[in-house]
């Protein structure tokens, strides 16, 4: 009996179960019918449709309110619909490389099988029609639900608009919500009136247009303010020429503003990862007095470790570079105490032997590189949320990767700052710096202080290798393109001084990002050098020099 209960149980649970899903099915059949029904038999019509008699067909295709009527539209617009002349199907054709045709069932998405030429016939279709297809879609887009497909239909309407287009605009624009659509709306508007409408409506345009910065209303003013000026005037159309040169004069203005707030943001992020870069040197060769020649190698392997990262977890791109910072660091401090247990504390005091001996070292690891990794440049990949920019208006945007960059540097700057300002490591690190001979008479352990120092130095320059990652390929001689720089800045700024790396750091980078348009790269940086050579011979010990009785 028992066994019999159980049987039946499962039974009624099964039979339950398999009438769900009938019934759901059913209902999401019964609501695909209701959404679709009125299109299908629509669409249904196309292949028996002449040509002549197709646009009134396709206008009430695109009344009709559904997911995939913009797609069926957009299908016909690009000339891939076709039907099977077998049941007149209609299907997407794709042709493939071997001269057959991909399928695709416009209204089920359903992949069918490969089929010659002969197997298919095309929807024709001609410029009326297909001007008319886009008037339809860009009616649909201009009512979508998504602010940024609507901002990207009137985007595309600014050029040349429709006259169905405009009326649906001027119907909508009162309607709608969002001020950077509207706004946009309203120039397209704007722009229309002002090429045909009668003067005191020019006039009207002209005010309305003065504020704004898409470029199609700097080109629609000067167009028409050239044809004007070339032709006999009245005195109402002096007028409308005087007020759009006055327009013109003021847009050109506000980007002539845009564009020096774009070269300062250029400039602070060169700057940026000239700190970065410069930084770590500028420790190194406070304390210790050596000029770290395998300084631009540092950089270099922190790009080469980025690279490993992204290779040993392919799948964590998007958090790659947040492991790449701590693993950059960690292998290029390493590194550096290596090379200073290992070569510079032999060396200390004879700066000419310890200059040669890191340019030797630093030619050993771009060596060392080459043959683990070859020659070639290696790209790095950009997580999502470096990737693209911040529009803030039609003539300035800001790109995330240089503005993480900029944020990233200062939050380092300050880190490091409070770690020789508050720490005893940075505490030891002064000591060294100021009076090295005091400071062992003090215990301060001078030797590990120097190698602590050393590492830290490399570990920073390994963290700009992997900024530089971000900007540009990763190669062996990646770093040598930025040591140069570095050496600038330290020196420019005032050795051992970490305010001054930054001023110089932000000061040279914002240099040459002004001066690269007007001379060229290569005349930019002779400027800036025969620029600090005279500055040296002015202030020798730079812009912040330290202070003290014992820093000669």
């Amino acid at each position: 009996m028992r066994r019999f209960i159980s049987v039946l149980f499962c039974c009624l649970v099964s039979w339950y179960a398999i009438a769900d899903d009938d019934v759901n099915t059913k209902d999401s059949t019964a609501a695909s019918s209701s959404i679709d029904s009125e299109l299908i038999e629509l669409v249904n019509q196309l292949p028996n449709t002449k040509l002549n008699k197709m646009q009134p067909l396709v206008e009430n295709i695109a009344a009709i309110k559904s997911h995939k009527t913009r797609e069926v539209l957009q299908i016909l617009l690009a000339g891939d619909l076709y039907y099977l002349k077998s049941d007149k199907t209609l299907v997407n054709a794709q042709k493939q490389n071997d001269g057959n045709y991909q399928l695709t069932n416009i209204l089920t998405d359903e992949a069918l099988a490969p089929v010659k030429k002969r197997a298919i016939r095309k929807i024709r279709s001609n410029n009326r029609l297909r001007s008319a297809i886009r008037s339809f879609i860009a009616k649909i887009d201009l009512t979508d639900d998504d602010k940024s497909t609507r901002y990207g239909a009137v985007e595309q309407l600014l050029e040349k608009p429709s006259q169905e287009t405009l009326d649906t605009m001027r119907s909508l624009l009162p309607l709608e919500k969002d001020a950077d659509v509207a706004n946009l709306m309203q120039t397209v508007l704007l722009i229309e009136q002002l090429k045909h409408g009668k003067i005191d409506e020019q006039l009207s345009a002209v005010a309305g247009l003065k504020s704004s910065l898409e470029p199609v209303v700097l080109n629609t003013l000067s167009a028409l303010s050239e044809e004007l000026s070339a032709s006999e005037k009245t005195q109402e159309q002096e007028q409308l020429l005087t007020a759009m040169s006055k327009a013109i004069a003021t847009i050109e203005s506000k980007r002539s503003n845009y564009k020096f707030i774009e070269n300062v943001f250029f400039g602070l992020s060169l700057g940026s990862v000239l700190l970065l870069a410069a930084i770590g040197l500028a420790i190194t060769f406070g304390v210790m007095g050596v000029i770290n020649m395998a300084h631009g190698e540092m950089i270099m392997l922190g790009a080469y470790t980025t690279y490993v990262v992204q290779l040993v977890f392919p799948n964590l791109i998007e958090y790659s570079l947040l492991i790449a910072v701590p693993a950059a660091f960690v292998v290029t401090g390493l590194v550096g105490i290596l090379i200073e247990r290992g070569v510079i504390r032999f060396l200390k005091g004879r700066p000419l032997e310890t200059l040669l001996a890191t340019f030797g070292i630093s030619l050993i690891l771009q060596q060392l590189v080459r043959t683990v990794f070859s020659p070639l440049n290696r790209q790095v990949q950009s997580p999502e949320w470096m990737t693209g920019s911040w529009q803030i208006n039609p003539v300035f945007s800001l790109t995330f990767n240089r503005l993480y960059i900029i944020l990233f540097a200062i939050m380092v700057f300050f880190t490091l700052l409070m770690i020789l300002k508050k720490s005893s490591l940075g505490l030891h690190v002064r000591a060294v710096s100021q009076n090295r001979e005091m400071a062992k008479a003090l215990s301060i352990k001078s030797d590990w202080v120097d190698a602590i120092t050393f590492g830290l130095g490399s570990g920073i320059a390994g963290i700009a290798g992997v900024v530089l990652s971000q900007l540009t390929n990763v190669g062996p001689n990646l770093g040598q393109a930025y040591i140069i720089d570095s050496f600038l800045v330290v020196v420019f700024g005032g050795v051992g001084n970490l305010w001054g790396t930054l001023v110089a750091a932000m000061s040279l980078g914002s240099i040459n990002k002004f001066l690269e348009p007007i001379t060229g790269s290569v005349l930019a940086n002779i400027i800036v050098l025969v620029g600090l050579v005279l500055f040296i011979q002015k202030r020798p010990k730079g812009l912040f020099p330290q202070k003290g009785r014992a820093v000669d």
